[in-house]
């Protein structure tokens, strides 16, 4: 144990105001690792171009009279489900890296908290289409960013239901 002036410093070499590593990598790590996946998927790396190279393929091997219109039908459907689920977990890692629930907590739900989420979820999905902006192989929609705060607002509605289930709040 070392010493800081007064104060007495336990399993941390950094100051007081400092928090400890522990609760930053459990609760918001995941959150930093999400959006850098959310990211990396804003590139040319996932571009309707080379998702169709995969869709389109296993549509045809599956449904071999399937037309053109089917298929990109499918493949928007699946592109805008990814946008729906990867929001939805983007809101519930915000949302546990925010609230830092522990076993067995007795707080009651806040849909002040679930708010602040879905807005924080929105801002970063707002940010990732201004960053499609600049990929050449890739276009920013005002569209996507309802679309994404909607997966946002679908995974807090999710949590709320969960938790009444379970009577947790």
């Amino acid at each position: 144990m070392r010493t800081f002036g007064s104060t007495r410093l336990r399993h941390s070499c950094f100051y007081p105001s400092v928090p400890a590593k522990g609760p930053f990598l459990k609760y918001w790590l995941p959150v930093i690792a999400w959006m850098a996946l959310i990211f990396a998927a804003s590139t040319d790396l996932m571009s309707s171009q080379r998702t169709s190279r995969i869709i389109g393929p296993l549509l045809r091997w599956l449904f071999p009279n399937i037309s053109e219109g089917a298929i990109r039908a499918v493949q928007t459907v699946v592109r805008k489900g990814a946008h729906l689920t990867e929001y939805a977990v983007l809101a519930l890692l915000l949302w546990r890296a925010r609230r830092q629930p522990v076993k067995h907590d007795t707080r009651p739900w806040s849909w002040r908290e679930a708010a602040l989420t879905i807005f924080l979820a929105g801002l970063f999905a707002a940010t990732d289409e201004l960053h499609q902006a600049f990929v050449a192989t890739r276009f920013a929609s005002a569209l996507d960013v309802l679309l994404d705060t909607s997966g946002a607002a679908l995974g807090m509605l999710g949590l709320w239901r969960c938790g009444r289930r379970l009577k947790q709040w």
